[in-house]
């Protein structure tokens, strides 16, 4: 194209952009306005895409890491002919129940990658996808699976520390179909960046491994130069673009008053002038438009020729690629594998730990479900996510099913967002309950936009021991439990793991945590169950000898110390129940009939956990009896501190039998 068609067509997102937000009264003009040359050269000349098809697997995958700019995403899809992006939705920005929200959810809107807003998340998801791009590649060959992955990243972006967890992780794997456009404008809320910030990102960049490179982010010939560099490289690339903020705006161009509010009437007219845009408000001339729909489809005789590839591809070949993406799973060869466990399990039961249950259970399950994906944080030996023969991911190796993710909770959680937002992957990984701190933001994200991801949260509670209150979770599985749309699973015994990980798999729309103990748990499952009993989320583990006068609830390890105290409870004549609750979420998701079923009518209630008391209400009651924790924990052997703080089968019998004396007196 030439310079005056490229500025044509950048100045009409700059222009969508001051108009939606002018109409909204809300947003961000400055981001789109400087960032619009850049987006410009790579959706017109490389982005490999098709508007008419935006979830074609071998598409290139673009994300708008600056999601607080998401009028420049918005803008793209409706000039390049995006059927669901019309421009009553631009006009209709972050406004109820449009398609154009304040930031971008691809859960609302078709043609977006990934939710971004919270920054670093996007370039960090973008290296997941990048895996799975290598990963698909290399088990399906380039025919089926060729495509790179483009970030649009800002300086806040760069500066959050998952960004240095996400560039190191990439850089090492040399993730060379990754390509980060790195919109370098030198503002930030307060004002210039360099009030806060004064790192070379370039040498940054390159000391993670990464090829990077400075250049004119105004310059359209320069844009494609360095992405025709970057696509060529062996590693992943940077490009760091100068720009302006703003660009074209009279007054606050350059300005940190360009960031997050409307440029006013008057600056945009000042800006339509400067950038000899004569058009009024939402109206793109026809020429224009025309050149982008073209852009649009210029992708079309690609995934014409991808599909014709992937039909003369072998039968079976085709049908598990599809099956994958299509994010469907074995379900045969699944049920298969869990009902022969289970079999097995009942004729000799296993008193294990939960993690290494779960490690006999992935041993399985990858087994009979291929696309699972494992990692951990540093702590494959003590999380037990690695099966036996798996072969790690490298830079040499992209076929391998184990990610050795560095000490990089955060940028891991992400990397999994990324993973199985690509498709084709069910991501699985690990480290400790308490440093779910470390990950939460990106498994919060998991869950807003459903997707299924599987963190497998070992050292669960106080008896983990000797390594004290600062490894000791109290507050971790209420947190957990926080936040909406997420599975936290808590198993109590070999069977309830196995059975928890198939609900996992399962729960295409959500995410999954499994908390699993470092100490042994005895087998209190022995019964060949055909049905998976974890999926209520609380079931009657033991039942009372007649009508029951109390209830114990309890979760994970101490389920084995509500069956005990059951047992004291009877040798007093007192009638106990005990109800196993791997996960509070589905019980209290469950309609209200079964949800009462399972609590039942006893006098008494009482739940047992090594955490804090908060969420139990809803099952217990207000006036129900909570043996847990209240503080932090200590260091010393863990049947010491089970003793120390109250949690023991006696301290159980003794609540409810005062509790259940005082309501019969």
């Amino acid at each position: 194209m030439s310079r005056v068609d490229h500025s044509q067509m950048a100045n009409a997102i700059r222009a969508l952009a001051m108009d939606a937000v002018e109409q909204a009264k809300s947003g961000h003009p400055g981001l789109p306005m400087g960032a619009a040359d850049m987006a410009t050269v790579l959706f017109t000349q490389f982005l490999k895409f098709d508007a008419a098809d935006p979830t074609w697997p071998d598409r290139d995958r673009f994300v708008l890491s600056a999601g607080h700019g998401s009028m420049l995403l918005y803008a793209l899809l409706y000039l390049t002919g995006n059927a669901q992006m019309t421009i009553d939705e631009i006009k209709r920005f972050r406004q109820m129940g449009s398609l154009t929200p304040g930031h971008p959810e691809n859960f609302v809107t078709k043609g977006i990658e990934t939710t971004t807003g919270p920054l670093g998340q996007g370039l960090a998801t973008a290296v997941g996808m990048a895996m799975a791009e290598r990963h698909l590649a290399a088990e399906f060959g380039g025919d089926i699976v060729d495509h790179h992955t483009y970030v649009l990243a800002s300086d806040g972006d760069l500066m959050e520390g998952l960004s240095q967890e996400a560039i190191a992780l990439a850089g090492h794997l040399r993730l060379n179909r990754l390509i980060v456009l790195f919109d370098d404008n030198g503002i930030s809320i307060d004002g210039a960046l360099s009030l806060s910030d004064s790192v070379d990102q370039v040498k940054r960049f390159e000391a993670a491994g990464w090829a990077a490179e400075r250049i004119d982010g105004h310059d359209a010939k320069a844009i494609a130069d360095a992405l025709t560099r970057a696509q060529k490289a062996d590693r992943p690339s940077l490009i760091a673009c100068k720009t302006v903020i703003a660009f074209g705006a009279p007054t606050k161009a350059g300005s940190e008053k360009s960031h997050g509010s409307p440029l006013g009437a008057e600056e945009i007219a000042g800006a339509r002038k400067k950038l000899g845009w004569d058009a009024p408000a939402f109206e793109i001339p026809k020429d224009i438009l025309d050149a982008w729909r073209a852009a649009g489809s210029r992708g079309a005789a690609a995934h014409q020729d991808w599909s014709q590839r992937i039909g003369k591809a072998d039968a079976a070949k085709r049908a598990e690629f599809e099956r994958r993406i299509k994010g469907e799973l074995p379900t045969q060869a699944l049920a298969a594998a869990v009902k022969a466990m289970k079999t097995e399990l009942a004729a000799s039961p296993k008193a294990i730990a939960t993690r290494i249950a779960s490690e006999n259970a992935i041993t399985v399950l990858t087994a009979a479900v291929p696309e699972m994906i494992g990692g951990s944080a540093d702590l494959t030996g003590s999380n037990n996510t690695r099966a036996k023969g798996m072969v790690a991911v490298s830079a040499n190796n992209y076929g391998g099913r184990f990610v050795h993710y560095g000490i990089r909770e955060h940028g891991m959680a992400a990397a999994m967002n990324g993973m199985a937002l690509h498709g084709g992957v069910i991501p699985y990984s690990g480290t400790f309950l308490v440093f779910s701190d470390y990950l939460r933001p990106a498994l919060r994200l998991a869950a807003l936009m459903g997707e299924r991801v599987i963190h497998v949260l070992t050292h669960d509670s106080i008896g983990l021991g000797e390594d004290g209150p600062t490894h000791q979770p109290v507050e971790h599985l209420a947190a957990m439990r926080a936040i909406p749309n997420l599975n936290v699973f808590r198993p109590c015994d070999t069977v309830e793991t196995l059975e928890c990980w198939q609900l996992a798999l399962e729960a295409d729309g959500r995410p999954s945590v499994l908390a699993l103990t470092r100490q042994n748990l005895p087998q209190l499952r022995t019964t060949d169950d055909a049905d998976n009993r974890c999926a209520a989320g609380a079931y009657e583990l033991a039942a009372a000898d007649g009508e029951a006068e109390v209830s114990i609830f309890a979760s994970g390890s101490e389920v084995e110390i509500a069956m005990d105290a059951r047992k004291l409870l009877a040798a007093k004549s007192i009638k106990a129940r005990v109800v196993s609750v791997p996960c509070m979420d589905l019980l209290l998701e469950a309609p209200a009939a079964a949800r009462a079923a399972i609590i039942g009518k006893a006098k008494v209630n009482v739940a047992v956990e090594a955490a804090v008391r908060m969420g139990w209400d809803a099952i217990i009651g207000m006036d129900g009896i909570f043996i847990g924790m209240s503080g932090f924990g200590a260091s010393a052997p863990y049947k010491e501190l089970y003793k120390h703080f109250g949690i023991t089968p006696e301290a159980v019998a003794e609540a409810a039998a005062a509790r259940l004396g005082a309501r019969s007196s």
